[in-house]
This record gives structure tokens, C-alpha cells and sequence, in this order.
């Protein structure tokens, strides 16, 4: 079976997704982290994403005991972000270990044929 997208839906995703990764905290801080240079930065991105969730909880926290309903929204926001940073903190810091065994592994083989 074959589904046929629109043109008016697929140019409102693509500038949705423009949208989000130009002006959204989180979606710039992951696009830097993806780099080579940024790949340092890992731990402190998990890091922040624990903040994140610990915000989540204070967001629960304060919708479970009768303050508005809109703590809900703060929730489900500190949780998706709390996921995003922590899962790419931890694939960049892996990611810098194999960058880092091959650049040794460079060095060690351009010492070593000079």
C-alpha cells in the first residue's frame, strides 16, 4: 500500500523541523555536540539532562499536588529533553573514545613508518 504525503504537509514538516533546530536550546547545544570539537562536551550534556529531569519531577511534583494543570506540559518538556540530552551525551562520549583510539592508532602508524 502507498501513502501519498502532500506537498503542503511535507513543506510544513520541513519547516517545523527548520524551526526547531534553528531557535530550540536543547536541538543547538545537540547540533554542537555532534561535532568534532564538541564531542568533549558529552558528560556535561548528560549532565544537564539530569537537570532536566529533575525539573520534570518538580514539575510532577507540583501538578500532583494541585497546582495547575499546566505543570503537565513543563513535565513532558524537562522529560524529552532530559531524554535527548542524556541519550546524545552518552552516544558523543562514546563517540570521542573511537575518535580518540583512531587518532592514536594515526599517530602511532605515522611514527612509525618515519
Amino acid at each position: 500500500m502507498i501513502f501519498f504525503i502532500p506537498p503542503s504537509a511535507f513543506r510544513a514538516a520541513a519547516s517545523l523541523y527548520w524551526l526547531s533546530q534553528r531557535w530550540m536550546p536543547t536541538n543547538i547545544l545537540v547540533r554542537r555536540v555532534r561535532t568534532r570539537h564538541g564531542l568533549r562536551w558529552g558528560i556535561p550534556l548528560a549532565l544537564l539532562g539530569l537537570l532536566y529531569a529533575v525539573g520534570a519531577v518538580v514539575c510532577a511534583t507540583l501538578a500532583q499536588h494541585g497546582a495547575s494543570g499546566w505543570w503537565n506540559l513543563g513535565f513532558l518538556l524537562g522529560l524529552w529533553n532530559a531524554l535527548k540530552l542524556v541519550g546524545n551525551g552518552l552516544y558523543a562520549t562514546a563517540g570521542l573514545l573511537v575518535v580518540r583510539v583512531r587518532e592514536s592508532g594515526q599517530r602511532r602508524h605515522a611514527t612509525a613508518v618515519h
